[in-house]
């Protein structure tokens, strides 16, 4: 155990406003923070501080931190589409998460009946690690170009040439974001919305 952590169990994460305060999630989620925190470092992970949450190593690599959700704690495994999920308790952060995959948990009662149930998961998760498996992304290619996209590609070549420009995993997110509006006139004012940013070579939540 590290003292970074201890921090983190009683202010949180300090990202928000709501760090060190009542309101902060992590208050409402200790107890099972806590006792996570111990099943994990019985599996035989190395506890370190990243992103300013409880991360767990094994040599050097990440495979998976702690957070406080508003109706959950939980562990999020980093590669845990690759586990083969045997009591079906893992649940995907969204529908286009290719990777991490959580375990949630709303009292200390639900995690001590599922204690060996937990560490089968994160012993296979470090097991998977030290093998070196690797998630198989989708390319960008893979990921559907809206008509309406193509179309302003056609429209201003400089806009194809800044969006080109973008890395991957930003050309990905906007893929999906104007992918997933149903409307063709939606899915053309999220284009005309987020041009100016696809400029500045920024993903569409960045700031």
């Amino acid at each position: 155990m590290i003292p970074e952590v201890d921090k983190y169990l009683e202010d949180g994460c300090m990202r928000c406003p709501l760090g060190g305060t009542a309101k902060c999630k992590v208050n409402d989620w200790r107890e099972e923070l806590n006792l996570l925190r111990l099943l994990v470092l019985e599996c035989g992970l190395t506890e370190e501080l990243k992103w300013n949450v409880p991360c767990y190593t094994i040599n050097g690599k990440n495979v998976l931190i702690l957070s406080a959700f508003k109706e959950s704690a939980a562990i999020n495994l980093f590669k845990g589409v690759l586990l083969k999920d045997d009591h079906k308790m893992l649940e995907s952060p969204g529908e286009n998460s290719q990777s991490a995959r959580y375990l949630k948990f709303t009292s200390v009662q639900q995690i001590q009946s599922n204690e060996t149930k937990i560490k089968e998961y994160i012993k296979e998760a470090a097991e998977n690690e030290r093998k070196g498996l690797k998630v198989e992304f989708k390319k960008t290619s893979d990921y559907e170009v809206p008509e309406e996209l193509e179309q302003k590609f056609e429209e201003d070549p400089g806009f194809k040439v800044a969006f080109d420009a973008l890395t991957p995993g930003r050309q990905r997110g906007y893929l999906l974001y104007f992918s997933g509006a149903k409307q063709s006139s939606t899915r053309a004012r999220r284009i005309e919305k987020f041009t100016p940013k696809i400029f500045e070579g920024k993903g569409f939540n960045e700031y």
